[in-house]
């Protein structure tokens, strides 16, 4: 039955609380406000954020609304409105991020790099006996002494002090191999 009623009457049913048109209405032309928001912003999960959004917002919206033009006429103006708001968001983000340019630039290749080195670290490790992982797992990575990380794996001190050693020769010799 709903779905035959013209929109001006959902949307005055909608604005009265039915729920039922609400979503009709919703239904009918989420595609239209998805379609329209991507050709105004030229990017789609722009375009899938501002649809809902929109969507979110269409019960308080439709207050202002007057019916003195179709509906769709008006849903337009709501989602080129929203386009709008959005550009500019995005303008004085561009314009506060300007001065950050050069330093967020150089965090991200800090970052990478740091990301490249524990991804060479780990790939290293992997060829490291269990025995030898174990014992850097708790010395570098648990900040154990090397007293207390041969408690823990039950061997001395000194056979923990041993395999740290044994850890740094294998990792240049790694290291080594790799850069040749």
């Amino acid at each position: 039955m709903l779905m035959n009623t013209p929109d001006e009457t959902l949307a005055e049913a909608a604005l009265s609380g039915d729920r039922a048109s609400f979503s009709v209405l919703i239904g009918r032309h989420y595609d239209r406000i998805f379609g329209l928001a991507f050709r105004l912003t030229g990017s789609r999960a722009d375009a899938e954020d501002l649809a809902q959004d929109i969507c979110a917002a269409l019960p308080v919206k439709l207050r202002h609304w007057r019916a003195e033009a179709r509906f769709t006429t008006w849903l337009y103006r709501v989602v080129v409105n929203a386009a709008h708001d959005l550009r500019r968001r995005q303008a004085t983000r561009a314009r506060a991020a300007d001065g950050w340019g050069d330093w967020e630039i150089a965090r991200q290749h800090h970052m990478a790099e740091e990301a490249e080195a524990l991804d060479w670290l780990g790939a290293a490790m992997a060829r490291l006996t269990p025995e030898l992982r174990d014992t850097v797992a708790l010395v570098l990575g648990e900040e154990l002494t090397q007293a207390e990380a041969g408690r823990v794996l039950g061997i001395s001190e000194g056979t923990v002090a041993w395999r740290m050693a044994q850890v740094k020769r294998q990792l240049k010799a790694i290291a080594a191999e790799e850069a040749t």
